[in-house]
Parts: structure tokens; C-alpha cells; sequence
């Protein structure tokens, strides 16, 4: 049996035994961040400020020359903008770099509104982005990040230039359609009460090699998942995920598009990378065979110099 399905087993168990504890103890819900914690924050930085989006006051972070091309980079589920830190770092030597935690998400925090769906996420980036009067940029996304990339690019052509989708949310996964699936007690365990071991198990498994994982991630994950109201945001999230058939949407796309994908990605099957860059009008894909579902983390040197070569073309 691959050693990953092993520790995907033994990470279920213990996740069962915690769920137990969870639904026994439920935890009332936490007030939300105030602006002072979150400056507070050691995950602050001088380069980040609170913006308000239509009542949720966002974290964005801008680094990089202020007359450059803008990219704007957009992380996956249960994470934060930090994920982005490799290749911001990178890019922004060339390039205007703007990041931005996800309502629900790291130093956001909860949606007031709890405006979680996928096209009220969608709505949210749209809207951020004409807060800071930027149009034509170039969006990257991973996993719920490029599934919000690509449906913003299809529906707002206008504000979308070129496109880097990093393992996409798109087709049908376990088994959520166009209608959402109930959200296990483990899983609501492990958002709201996950110890920061279960955390680095979880994020083991994102990677094609754990040996490749920053050591301070899972901490970093864990972290901000226990920032107040992040955790319950994330399980409310869940509960009304979606992803219908993406196919007449994605036809909709107009920017060149460069999906990256990672041949040992356990989230999301790389069989569906060759479906979606045949469903997008401009798209080119590259496989890599040994890396996993962050593969702007995993291996940001190799990876970048590709992102690199798209944004150039």
C-alpha cells in the first residue's frame, strides 16, 4: 500500500477519535479579530494593510516596485497569502506583487456576512481588486485560488490579462456537484480544535515529497486556522462549496492561460489537468511529475522560472 494512503489512514483515525472529543465539546462562537490583534499579529508585516471589501475588512499585502506590471496571487483553502512567499519574493524584484487573505481565511477573518460561497468569493476578488483601481493583471491561483482566478477571468474579462493556475478547483471532487456535501465531525474537528501534529500530517500530504515541506509551515497553518472565527469560517465555507460543470465557463475565458499541476498532487486527481487545458480557449500546461498539490511551495525555484518565462511571452 503507498505509503501516503498509510498515513492518510492513520491521519483519518485520529481525526475520529478527535471528532468525538469535538462533538462532545463544541465550541461557542469566537468573536472576530480586531484591527489591533491583527497588526499584532508576529504574521503581520509592514507591507500589509487592512482594506474594506463591501464590510470585510481584508488583509492585503503589496510588495515591489508601484510603477510595475501587477500580479495578484491568490492562495487555496485553509491557507494564507504566506504561501505565496517564494514567489512573491521572486517576482517582486520585477513586478508589482499583491496578496490578499481570502475572507474566512488568515487575517481576514470571518466574513461578517458569512459570504462564503464560490461566487460570492468571486464577487469579493472583483470587488478588491476595483478598490485598488487595478485592471488587466495578471492572476494567479491555487486550488480554491485558481478556482476563483479562472471564474473571475470568465466573468470579468475586463480585469484579467494572463492567467497561472496552480492544481485548480474546476471539476467534480469528492463528490461535491453542484449542490454541496455535508461537512464530516472530523473535519469540523480538525478546522476548529486540530493540534498543530494533525496539522503537520494533513500538510504532508499536499506535498509529492514530505521531505520538501518548510518545517515552519504547519505551525504557520495552524496558527492562523485558530486566529478567532477562522476555523468555524473554513467549516461554514464547506458547507456550501459547489462546482458545477465548469465547462461552458471555462469557454468563457479569454486570457492566456499557463496550468501547472503536480503528477502526485492527493487533492485534486492531475487527470483532470489535461481536461482543463483542453476546456480553456488559451491555455498551456505543464505536468510535474514529482511534486504535489502546492507546488509553488514544494519547489518554488523551479517552478517560477516557468511563471517566469509565461509572464514574458
Amino acid at each position: 500500500m503507498p505509503r501516503i494512503v498509510l498515513a492518510l489512514l492513520a491521519l483519518a483515525a485520529v481525526i475520529a477519535i478527535g471528532a468525538l472529543v469535538w462533538f462532545m465539546n463544541r465550541p461557542a462562537d469566537e468573536p472576530a479579530l480586531d484591527q489591533a490583534a491583527r497588526v499584532q499579529s508576529p504574521y503581520w508585516s509592514e507591507s500589509d494593510r487592512l482594506i474594506d471589501v463591501d464590510g470585510v475588512m481584508a488583509r492585503v499585502r503589496s510588495e515591489g516596485p508601484v510603477d510595475a506590471p501587477v500580479i495578484v496571487m491568490v492562495h487555496g483553502f485553509s491557507y494564507s497569502l504566506e504561501s505565496w512567499d517564494a514567489w512573491a519574493a521572486d517576482l517582486s524584484a520585477d513586478y508589482r506583487v499583491i496578496r490578499m487573505d481570502l475572507p474566512g481565511h488568515g487575517l481576514t477573518g470571518p466574513d461578517p456576512q458569512r459570504r462564503y460561497s464560490v461566487p460570492q468569493t468571486v464577487d469579493f476578488l472583483g470587488a478588491l481588486l476595483d478598490e485598488l483601481g487595478l485592471d488587466h493583471v495578471a492572476l494567479v491561483g491555487n486550488s480554491l485560488g485558481g478556482l476563483v482566478s479562472w471564474r473571475l477571468a470568465a466573468q470579468r474579462p475586463d480585469l484579467v490579462a494572463r492567467l497561472v493556475l496552480v492544481a485548480p478547483g474546476a471539476y467534480s471532487i469528492n463528490g461535491v456537484t453542484e449542490q454541496p456535501v455535508a461537512v464530516p465531525m472530523g473535519v469540523s474537528f480538525y478546522f476548529t480544535q486540530a493540534p498543530v501534529s494533525m496539522v503537520a500530517a494533513a500538510s504532508a500530504g499536499l506535498f509529492g515529497d514530505a521531505s520538501r515541506m518548510d518545517p515552519s509551515l504547519p505551525g504557520r497553518v495552524h496558527a492562523l486556522m485558530q486566529t478567532p472565527g477562522v476555523g468555524q469560517a473554513l467549516v461554514e465555507r464547506l458547507e456550501v462549496f459547489t462546482l458545477p460543470d465548469p465547462t461552458a465557463a471555462l469557454a468563457r475565458v479569454q486570457a492566456p492561460t499557463l496550468v501547472m499541476w503536480g503528477g502526485r498532487d492527493a487533492i485534486i486527481p492531475v487527470a483532470q489537468a489535461t481536461r482543463l487545458a483542453a476546456d480553456l480557449p488559451q491555455a498551456e500546461l505543464i505536468i510535474y511529475d514529482d511534486l504535489g498539490h502546492i507546488l509553488h511551495e514544494e519547489d518554488p525555484a523551479r517552478t517560477i522560472t516557468d511563471v517566469r518565462a509565461f509572464l514574458s511571452e
